[in-house]
Protein backbone atom coordinates (compact mmCIF):
# COMPACT_ATOMS: atom_id res chain seq x y z
CA UNK A 1 0.00 0.00 0.00
CA UNK A 2 1.43 3.36 -1.06
CA UNK A 3 0.36 6.96 -1.03
CA UNK A 4 -0.98 8.24 -4.33
CA UNK A 5 0.59 11.05 -6.33
CA UNK A 6 -2.20 13.38 -5.16
CA UNK A 7 -1.62 12.44 -1.52
CA UNK A 8 2.10 13.12 -1.91
CA UNK A 9 1.30 16.50 -3.42
CA UNK A 10 -0.89 17.27 -0.42
CA UNK A 11 1.93 16.21 1.89
CA UNK A 12 4.42 18.43 0.04
CA UNK A 13 2.09 21.44 0.17
CA UNK A 14 0.76 21.13 3.71
CA UNK A 15 3.43 19.04 5.42
CA UNK A 16 0.98 16.36 6.49
CA UNK A 17 -1.64 14.00 5.09
CA UNK A 18 -4.37 11.95 6.78
CA UNK A 19 -5.22 8.50 5.47
CA UNK A 20 -8.51 6.99 6.67
CA UNK A 21 -9.04 3.42 7.78
CA UNK A 22 -5.41 2.29 7.92
CA UNK A 23 -5.58 0.34 11.18
CA UNK A 24 -8.10 -2.53 11.50
CA UNK A 25 -10.76 -2.14 14.17
CA UNK A 26 -9.60 -5.29 16.00
CA UNK A 27 -6.12 -3.81 16.48
CA UNK A 28 -7.60 -0.52 17.68
CA UNK A 29 -9.61 -2.45 20.27
CA UNK A 30 -6.54 -4.40 21.42
CA UNK A 31 -4.63 -1.16 22.00
CA UNK A 32 -7.62 0.34 23.79
CA UNK A 33 -7.85 -2.69 26.05
CA UNK A 34 -4.16 -2.55 26.99
CA UNK A 35 -4.30 1.19 27.72
CA UNK A 36 -7.53 1.07 29.70
CA UNK A 37 -6.25 -1.86 31.75
CA UNK A 38 -3.18 0.21 32.64
CA UNK A 39 -5.26 3.28 33.49
CA UNK A 40 -7.45 1.10 35.68
CA UNK A 41 -4.46 0.18 37.83
CA UNK A 42 -4.28 3.85 38.89
CA UNK A 43 -2.06 6.84 38.14
CA UNK A 44 -0.23 9.10 40.57
CA UNK A 45 -1.23 12.75 40.34
CA UNK A 46 2.45 13.66 40.67
CA UNK A 47 3.23 11.80 37.42
CA UNK A 48 0.58 13.45 35.27
CA UNK A 49 2.76 16.33 34.03
CA UNK A 50 5.43 13.88 32.88
CA UNK A 51 2.82 11.59 31.32
CA UNK A 52 1.38 14.49 29.32
CA UNK A 53 4.85 15.44 28.06
CA UNK A 54 6.17 11.91 27.42
CA UNK A 55 3.62 9.08 27.49
CA UNK A 56 0.82 7.68 29.56
CA UNK A 57 0.99 4.00 30.52
CA UNK A 58 4.78 3.77 29.99
CA UNK A 59 4.80 0.03 30.70
CA UNK A 60 2.57 -0.49 27.64
CA UNK A 61 4.38 1.67 25.07
CA UNK A 62 6.70 -1.08 23.81
CA UNK A 63 4.19 -3.96 23.80
CA UNK A 64 2.79 -5.50 20.60
CA UNK A 65 -0.63 -3.97 21.31
CA UNK A 66 0.98 -0.60 20.56
CA UNK A 67 3.90 -1.31 18.22
CA UNK A 68 1.82 -3.53 15.91
CA UNK A 69 -0.32 -0.48 15.09
CA UNK A 70 2.60 0.66 12.95
CA UNK A 71 4.75 -2.40 12.31
CA UNK A 72 1.95 -4.77 11.24
CA UNK A 73 -0.47 -2.49 9.42
CA UNK A 74 -0.36 -0.54 6.14
CA UNK A 75 1.02 2.40 8.15
CA UNK A 76 4.54 1.05 7.59
CA UNK A 77 4.44 0.75 3.78
CA UNK A 78 2.60 4.07 3.58
CA UNK A 79 5.43 5.71 5.55
CA UNK A 80 7.99 3.95 3.34
CA UNK A 81 6.27 5.36 0.26
CA UNK A 82 7.33 8.78 1.58
CA UNK A 83 10.72 8.10 3.20
CA UNK A 84 11.83 5.15 1.06
CA UNK A 85 11.66 1.37 1.23
CA UNK A 86 13.88 -0.03 4.00
CA UNK A 87 14.90 3.55 4.91
CA UNK A 88 13.13 3.69 8.29
CA UNK A 89 14.82 2.63 11.52
CA UNK A 90 12.94 -0.15 13.36
CA UNK A 91 10.11 1.15 15.53
CA UNK A 92 10.17 -0.32 19.03
CA UNK A 93 7.70 1.87 20.88
CA UNK A 94 4.99 4.48 20.62
CA UNK A 95 3.79 7.42 22.70
CA UNK A 96 0.38 6.90 24.30
CA UNK A 97 -1.18 10.37 24.11
CA UNK A 98 -4.38 10.81 26.09
CA UNK A 99 -6.18 14.13 26.37
CA UNK A 100 -8.70 14.42 29.18
CA UNK A 101 -11.65 16.83 29.16
CA UNK A 102 -11.11 20.34 30.46
CA UNK A 103 -13.67 22.36 32.42
CA UNK A 104 -12.27 25.65 31.15
CA UNK A 105 -14.76 27.66 29.08
CA UNK A 106 -13.77 28.87 26.54
CA UNK A 107 -11.14 26.13 26.22
CA UNK A 108 -8.25 28.22 24.82
CA UNK A 109 -6.12 27.82 21.72
CA UNK A 110 -3.42 25.29 20.79
CA UNK A 111 0.22 26.36 21.08
CA UNK A 112 2.63 25.41 18.27
CA UNK A 113 5.89 23.58 18.89
CA UNK A 114 8.47 21.35 17.25
CA UNK A 115 9.28 18.05 18.91
CA UNK A 116 12.71 17.35 20.35
CA UNK A 117 13.17 20.63 22.21
CA UNK A 118 14.10 20.54 25.89
CA UNK A 119 11.54 21.00 28.61
CA UNK A 120 11.84 20.03 32.29
CA UNK A 121 9.38 17.15 31.85
CA UNK A 122 9.75 15.74 28.31
CA UNK A 123 12.98 13.81 28.76
CA UNK A 124 15.01 15.69 26.13
CA UNK A 125 18.47 16.58 27.53
CA UNK A 126 19.12 20.29 27.98
CA UNK A 127 21.28 21.70 25.20
CA UNK A 128 20.19 19.07 22.65
CA UNK A 129 17.68 18.88 19.82
CA UNK A 130 16.21 15.40 19.39
CA UNK A 131 14.77 15.86 15.91
CA UNK A 132 13.63 13.01 13.67
CA UNK A 133 12.09 12.48 10.23
CA UNK A 134 8.35 11.94 10.52
CA UNK A 135 5.61 11.92 13.14
CA UNK A 136 2.94 9.28 12.64
CA UNK A 137 -0.30 9.64 14.59
CA UNK A 138 -2.72 6.71 14.91
CA UNK A 139 -6.21 7.71 16.02
CA UNK A 140 -7.71 5.24 18.50
CA UNK A 141 -10.84 7.26 19.25
CA UNK A 142 -13.17 9.22 16.98
CA UNK A 143 -12.54 12.98 16.98
CA UNK A 144 -15.39 14.53 15.04
CA UNK A 145 -15.45 18.10 16.34
CA UNK A 146 -12.88 20.81 16.97
CA UNK A 147 -11.56 21.52 20.47
CA UNK A 148 -11.81 17.84 21.36
CA UNK A 149 -8.12 17.23 22.04
CA UNK A 150 -7.40 17.41 18.31
CA UNK A 151 -3.95 17.23 16.84
CA UNK A 152 -3.46 20.77 15.51
CA UNK A 153 -1.06 21.52 12.67
CA UNK A 154 0.12 24.74 11.05
CA UNK A 155 0.22 23.87 7.32
CA UNK A 156 3.25 24.97 5.33
CA UNK A 157 5.44 25.76 8.32
CA UNK A 158 7.90 23.07 7.21
CA UNK A 159 8.90 25.39 4.36
CA UNK A 160 8.96 28.48 6.59
CA UNK A 161 11.23 26.73 9.09
CA UNK A 162 13.45 25.33 6.33
CA UNK A 163 14.16 28.88 5.15
CA UNK A 164 14.65 30.05 8.74
CA UNK A 165 17.18 27.31 9.51
CA UNK A 166 19.00 27.95 6.24
CA UNK A 167 19.48 31.56 7.35
CA UNK A 168 20.01 31.08 11.10
CA UNK A 169 21.30 27.52 11.39
CA UNK A 170 19.35 24.58 12.81
CA UNK A 171 21.06 24.95 16.20
CA UNK A 172 19.11 28.21 16.59
CA UNK A 173 16.18 26.03 17.70
CA UNK A 174 18.01 25.73 21.02
CA UNK A 175 17.05 29.39 21.58
CA UNK A 176 13.33 28.71 21.18
CA UNK A 177 10.78 28.44 18.40
CA UNK A 178 11.62 30.38 15.21
CA UNK A 179 9.89 33.72 15.02
CA UNK A 180 8.02 33.55 11.71
CA UNK A 181 4.61 34.70 10.55
CA UNK A 182 2.34 31.75 11.21
CA UNK A 183 -0.63 30.54 9.16
CA UNK A 184 -3.87 29.57 10.82
CA UNK A 185 -3.81 26.12 12.44
CA UNK A 186 -5.94 23.23 11.27
CA UNK A 187 -7.57 20.89 13.81
CA UNK A 188 -7.51 17.32 12.54
CA UNK A 189 -10.71 15.32 12.87
CA UNK A 190 -11.21 11.68 12.00
CA UNK A 191 -12.18 8.23 13.13
CA UNK A 192 -10.49 5.43 15.01
CA UNK A 193 -8.06 3.70 12.66
CA UNK A 194 -7.18 6.83 10.68
CA UNK A 195 -3.48 7.66 10.49
CA UNK A 196 -1.85 11.08 10.09
CA UNK A 197 1.61 11.35 8.54
CA UNK A 198 3.35 14.60 9.57
CA UNK A 199 6.71 16.04 8.53
CA UNK A 200 8.93 16.56 11.56
CA UNK A 201 9.32 20.23 10.73
CA UNK A 202 5.63 21.12 10.87
CA UNK A 203 4.56 23.22 13.84
CA UNK A 204 1.94 21.25 15.70
CA UNK A 205 0.18 21.12 19.05
CA UNK A 206 -2.95 19.84 20.72
CA UNK A 207 -6.24 21.60 21.31
CA UNK A 208 -7.84 21.66 24.75
CA UNK A 209 -10.49 18.96 25.03
CA UNK A 210 -13.87 20.58 25.60
CA UNK A 211 -15.70 17.35 24.72
CA UNK A 212 -16.95 14.90 27.35
CA UNK A 213 -14.67 12.13 26.04
CA UNK A 214 -11.01 11.19 26.48
CA UNK A 215 -9.06 11.46 23.25
CA UNK A 216 -6.84 8.43 22.58
CA UNK A 217 -3.98 8.65 20.08
CA UNK A 218 -0.65 6.90 19.55
CA UNK A 219 2.37 8.71 18.12
CA UNK A 220 5.37 7.09 16.48
CA UNK A 221 8.52 9.11 15.74
CA UNK A 222 10.30 7.76 12.70
CA UNK A 223 13.95 8.25 11.79
CA UNK A 224 15.62 7.74 8.44
CA UNK A 225 18.36 5.10 8.68
CA UNK A 226 21.01 7.80 8.06
CA UNK A 227 19.41 10.39 10.32
CA UNK A 228 22.15 10.65 12.93
CA UNK A 229 24.72 11.58 10.28
CA UNK A 230 22.52 14.23 8.66
CA UNK A 231 20.15 15.46 11.38
CA UNK A 232 21.20 19.10 10.99
CA UNK A 233 21.28 19.03 7.18
CA UNK A 234 17.74 17.60 7.19
CA UNK A 235 16.47 20.73 8.93
CA UNK A 236 17.89 22.90 6.14
CA UNK A 237 16.74 20.58 3.34
CA UNK A 238 13.27 19.33 4.25
CA UNK A 239 13.21 16.56 1.59
CA UNK A 240 16.71 15.21 2.26
CA UNK A 241 15.33 12.12 4.01
CA UNK A 242 12.28 11.69 1.79
CA UNK A 243 13.19 9.50 -1.17
CA UNK A 244 9.56 8.94 -2.09
CA UNK A 245 8.79 12.67 -2.11
CA UNK A 246 11.80 14.30 -3.76
CA UNK A 247 10.83 13.51 -7.35
CA UNK A 248 7.30 14.85 -6.86
CA UNK A 249 8.59 17.91 -4.96
CA UNK A 250 11.13 18.78 -7.64
CA UNK A 251 8.35 18.64 -10.25
CA UNK A 252 6.42 21.39 -8.56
Amino acid sequence: MKLSYAQKQEFIEKGYVKVPGVVPRAMVHEAFRAINHSVGQGMNVEDMTKFRAQSYCPEVTRTPAITDLFNKTPALPLAESLIGEDKIKPVGGGQIALRFPTLKDPPGEPVPHLDGMYSPTNGVPKGQISNFTMLVGVMLSDVQTTYAGNLAVWPGTHRLYEKYFQEHGPESLLNGMPQVEMPKPEQITGQAGDVVFVHYQIAHGVTPNASPNIRYMIFFRLQHVAHEAQKWDAMKDIWLEWEGVREVASGR
